[in-house]
C-alpha cells in the first residue's frame, strides 16, 4: 500500500553542519500534513512502514513522539504536539515502552476528538546517531552530501555503516544528491 504525507522542509534540513558537535546544528520548523486514513493504514501495519525520502522518514519519526506528547497530555495545544529538536533524545527512558502503535492510536483519538480530518503541526525533528527508530523499518533513499542532516539520518538507521555503504556506492559510479541513483536501506 502507498500512502502520502507532506512535510514542507526547512532550511536546517540542507544546511551543513559546520558545527564541531551536533548539538550546534539547529533545525527549522519544518509543517507536517497527514491524513486520518494515513494514521488508521499505519495501525493497520503494527505502526511500521518503509519510508520513500528522508522527508518521509521525519515525518513518521516525529508522528511517534507527536502521540507520546498526547498519551501524556490528551488536550495538548497544537503548539505543544510539535516536535523540538532534542525530544527524541530527552525523553528516550521514558519513552522505551511505547509502542509506535500505542503512539498512532493516541493521534487518533485527538483528531476524533478534535473532529479532524488531517494532522496539521510541526516539527523540527534532527536524527542523528543515538536516535532510536520507532515506525520506519526500511529507507528508499538517494545518496546525501557528507556534513548534512540527511546523512546523519542514514548513519543513524544503518548504525553507523554508511561509511561502507558509500563506499561501495563510490567505487561503482553510482550518482549521488537529488537526482543521483537511490538505495534501499534496511538496518
Amino acid at each position: 500500500e502507498l500512502e502520502e504525507l507532506t512535510l514542507h522542509v526547512g532550511a536546517g534540513t540542507f544546511k551543513p553542519v559546520k558545527s564541531e558537535e551536533i548539538e550546534g546544528h539547529e533545525m527549522h520548523t519544518e509543517y507536517i500534513s497527514i491524513s486520518r486514513t494515513t494514521i488508521e493504514k499505519l495501525i493497520a501495519h503494527d505502526g511500521k512502514a518503509i519510508a520513500v525520502g528522508t522527508t518521509s522518514v521525519r515525518t513518521l519519526e516525529s508522528l511517534y513522539h507527536i502521540g507520546v506528547t498526547l498519551l501524556k497530555n490528551p488536550h495538548a495545544t497544537e503548539e505543544e504536539l510539535r516536535v523540538r529538536q532534542w525530544q527524541p533524545y530527552e525523553t528516550a527512558e521514558e519513552t522505551a515502552d511505547i509502542s509506535s502503535t500505542h503512539s498512532l492510536k493516541a493521534l487518533l483519538d485527538y483528531l476524533e476528538r478534535n473532529h479532524l480530518e488531517t494532522l496539521h503541526t510541526s516539527t523540527q525533528i534532527i536524527i542523528a546517531p543515538g536516535y532510536d527508530y520507532k515506525i520506519v523499518v526500511a529507507i528508499v533513499t538517494n545518496f546525501h552530501q557528507p556534513q548534512s542532516t540527511l546523512l546523519l539520518l542514514v548513519s543513524a538507521f544503518v548504525k553507523g555503516d554508511w561509511k561502507k555503504i558509500y563506499d561501495y556506492a563510490l567505487s561503482h559510479d553510482f550518482r549521488f544528491l537529488s537526482y543521483g541513483d537511490s538505495s534501499l536501506l534496511i538496518p
